[in-house]
Order: structure tokens, then sequence, then C-alpha cells
């Protein structure tokens, strides 16, 4: 019977600390889908810029 009433008690707080540790889960996902995002866009604008600093100027640069 202690072991029925212990296990009535500590299972409240055993179940709140595997829904808290569920969501904290879901957010870290969420937060490293996020960074991922952003990685990939900072990636492709770094990667226009150099195209465009690299392309061939449309005017032929003076020589002397």
């Amino acid at each position: 019977m202690a072991k029925a009433l212990f296990g009535s008690v500590v299972a409240p707080r055993e179940l709140r600390a595997a829904e808290e540790i569920a969501a904290l889960r879901g957010r870290i996902a969420r937060l490293e889908a996020e960074v991922a995002q952003l990685r990939a866009e900072r990636d492709d604008r770094i990667a226009r810029e150099l195209l465009t600093m690299a392309a061939p100027a449309s005017e032929p640069a003076l020589t002397h």
C-alpha cells in the first residue's frame, strides 16, 4: 500500500516533467530548423554577392 501511495504522489511530478521535456524538445527542434533556414539564406546571399563581384565588368578597364 505504501508503494501505491508513493506512486500516486510521484507520478504527477514525473508526468509534468516528461511533458515539459517533450515541450522543450519540440522548441529545440523548431529553433534548430530556424537556424538551419537562416544559415541557408545567409549562404545564398553571400553566394549571390560573390557572383556579382566576380562577374565581368560591363565596361572594359582603361589601360595606359
